[in-house]
């Protein structure tokens, strides 16, 4: 993460104009009710994340682009495509390795270790960087809850970028 001395001036200025939201109270989940070794792993990254094939994020959207992309378990991880719009930080990182941002090779030893139960069937990519989210809590974030609830997810990792 950059010092805000090492952004562009446009860059600064716009993070220290923006109104920051506060949510209060701050929700929470339940316990767990099975032991980690049972339960079924989803990731959700901030990371703009694509799979091969599928619709990159729109860079265009005024606000950001609030959809999200839907990545299968089985990814190559490595195939996938990076397109977050923000430039408040380095990119580097993730493009040498995409488990910076999506670590779905790291859940995959885990459960080979025997730690974590199962991988989801499917993940969630989201662009982070989204300064009007009014739009991703009321429509996005209703249908990837969805998702995941199909899926019988116990646990939703988020990884924010």
């Amino acid at each position: 993460m950059p010092l805000l001395a090492d952004l562009s001036f446009v860059l600064r200025n716009a993070l220290r104009a923006y109104r920051w939201r506060r949510i209060a109270p701050i929700p929470s989940a339940p316990a767990l009710a099975k032991p980690l070794s049972e339960a079924r792993v989803a990731l959700v990254t901030s990371a703009g994340l694509v799979a091969p094939g599928d619709v990159p994020f729109a860079d265009d959207v005024l606000g950001g682009d609030f959809s999200f992309r839907v990545i299968p378990g089985d990814a190559d991880v490595a195939a996938l495509g990076e397109f977050h719009r923000s430039g408040s930080f380095d990119h580097a990182g993730i493009a040498r390795d995409r488990n910076l941002a999506f670590p779905l090779d790291r859940l995959r030893e885990l459960v080979a270790a025997g730690e974590v139960g199962a991988v989801a069937p499917r993940h969630l990519s989201f662009m982070g960087s989204i300064t009007a989210p009014g739009r991703l809590v009321k429509r996005s974030a209703p249908a990837a809850a969805q998702l995941l609830v199909e899926d019988r997810v116990d646990i939703a990792l988020l990884v924010p970028v």
